[in-house]
């Protein structure tokens, strides 16, 4: 099974607002870049969205260790938050239902069929492809503004 590092960073310009995202993927001497906008969306959704696209983009199953600052993602696998909403119905509590469950539902899929380790990192700081993860999606909400 080849051993995959993928970096991701999602941004937001307005909570929700425009968004970009941004993933770095790297195997062996090869380094993929990826990045997309959404017109209006949420921090959140960005961050899920890095991650899902960078996932999608692996052609077979892969050892993949996943690297993001957001601990909404991270957490959500870590520390059983999916077990949790999946077995209320995807509800995280009586009455407020789980955003994103379409990303949520696809995540699940897609590390299933691969062999996700998912890592947090520390946010605009010395990690250098979060850093850069972080500025493909800044860049994608600044071309979209017509600011490139």
């Amino acid at each position: 099974m080849k051993q995959v590092e993928i970096y991701t960073d999602g941004a937001c310009s307005g909570n929700p607002g425009a968004g970009g995202w941004g993933a770095v993927l790297i195997y062996g001497e090869h380094k993929i870049e990826l990045s997309g906008f959404e017109e209006t969306t949420t921090n959140n959704k960005m961050e899920l969205t890095a991650a899902l696209q960078a996932l999608k983009k692996l052609k077979e199953p892969c050892s993949v260790n996943l690297y993001s600052d957001s601990a909404y993602l991270i957490n959500a696998f870590t520390q059983g938050w999916l077990d949790k909403w999946i077995k209320a119905g995807w509800k995280r509590n009586k009455n407020e239902e789980v955003k994103n469950v379409e990303l949520w539902k696809e995540l699940l899929r897609l590390s299933a069929y691969h062999k996700v380790k998912w890592i947090k990192v520390k946010g605009h700081s010395d990690n250098e492809m979060n850093n850069r993860c972080d500025k493909l999606a800044t860049d994608e909400i600044k071309k979209a503004a017509g600011g490139m």
